[in-house]
């Protein structure tokens, strides 16, 4: 059976694939990456990059149905909620489980869940919640943080994502819902067509991506830009789990323990 990789272009899902192929054989493991038309261009290089450094090929999925999170939001009227973005359910969340419908069965699915605090606890939890995924985290297990990971592409002569050069903290699409204040500032000098165009949505829909404000009433000066500001969006929605801290993570963190020890899986 397969190992399924979920590849992101984010600096921590290029370093857990390639983890996975060292560990189980690139024979053995299939990568995939969703594509969002607002991505950064400079994605694409990245994955070509990366292609190179694994020696095999990153499969792309997109949905049928839409092209970006702009299309959802327009689409469906709907941006955040208690649920999480919906632009994460119907981009990646839904193409991951059609991958996952036709393996049908597969050895274990490759997450870059990063050696911190808040992302362990977010493996516990995203484990306990889907088990028949037999999630892997290959950089939790060997204590890599992204500042490692960062390290790791650079040593391997591989340019991090323009993204990053830019400022932001995580590889997302231009535009994250998911953003708080400071985040949407930074669009806003960084990517001023993207804030213009994510304002003028929210209008047409009545919903705003930052509870209580819309950005077009955004004060430029609010909010800070400041890791972490928006989570690292793969095949799951980053902000789920996060507010309930599971004892155990203190064991993983301390080394008194590893996931697969808690018998998460």
């Amino acid at each position: 059976m397969k190992y399924l990789g979920w590849f992101s272009c984010g600096i921590t899902s290029a370093v857990a694939c390639k983890l996975a192929i060292e560990q189980y054989g690139e024979d053995n493991v299939e990568l995939y990456y969703f594509v969002i038309d607002s991505a950064h261009p400079d994605n694409e290089r990245f994955i070509r990059d990366c292609e190179e450094w694994y020696g095999k090929k990153i499969n792309r999925i997109q949905s049928e149905k839409y092209t970006d999170q702009f299309d959802v939001i327009r689409k469906t009227k709907y941006v955040n909620g208690p649920a999480g973005a919906r632009c994460t359910l119907e981009l990646k969340k839904k193409m991951r489980f059609k991958i996952e419908d036709e393996y049908k069965q597969w050895a274990g699915q490759i997450f870059g869940f990063e050696f911190e605090k808040r992302e362990v606890n977010r493996a516990i939890r995203f484990s306990e919640q889907y088990p028949k995924a037999k999630p892997v985290f290959p950089l939790i297990d060997n204590e890599l943080t992204k500042v490692m990971c960062a390290d790791i592409l650079e040593m391997n002569g591989i340019k991090l994502p323009v993204m990053y050069d830019l400022g932001f903290h995580n590889n997302n699409c231009i535009g994250c819902v998911k953003g708080g204040k400071g985040y949407w500032n930074h669009v806003r000098k960084t990517f001023p067509d993207y804030f213009e165009r994510m304002a003028n949505l929210e209008r047409e829909v009545d919903r705003s991506c930052i509870r209580g404000v819309f950005l077009d009433e955004l004060n430029p000066e609010e909010g800070r830009h400041a890791p972490p500001i928006v989570p690292n969006c793969g095949a799951v929605c980053q902000t789920e789990f996060n507010h309930i801290i599971d004892p155990r993570t203190e064991k993983v963190m301390s080394g008194e323990k590893k996931l697969i020890q808690l018998k998460l899986f």
